[in-house]
């Protein structure tokens, strides 16, 4: 079964509250069983345009991934953090080649 992953893009606004949404989110993010594998650090743009921060979370699978974000928790969090970024979020199947 393929992995499932979150890909962001994100501009924030007010750093002290979005603060608020990562602390929320880790309940969530626990119980569907994600793990960074990128978030914000170094980065360079080659190509197109990009916002200050990059996220790239794992889930276990697919399914995994979608229903964290559609979950209850997740959707408390979010709503912290809806008022202070900008962002773009794509929900992905991993590659099982």
């Amino acid at each position: 079964m393929p992995k499932g992953y979150w890909v962001a893009h994100v501009d924030v606004d007010d750093m002290e509250i979005y603060k608020s949404y990562i602390a929320a989110n880790a309940a969530p993010f626990a119980e569907y069983g994600a793990r960074f594998l990128v978030r914000g650090g170094g980065r360079e743009t080659r190509e197109g345009q990009a916002r200050a921060r990059t996220v790239v979370i794992e889930f276990p699978s697919y399914e995994a991934a979608l229903a964290c974000y559609d979950s209850p928790g997740y959707q408390a969090a979010k709503a912290l953090r809806d008022p202070v970024s900008t962002g773009d979020l794509v929900i992905i199947q991993g590659y099982d080649g």
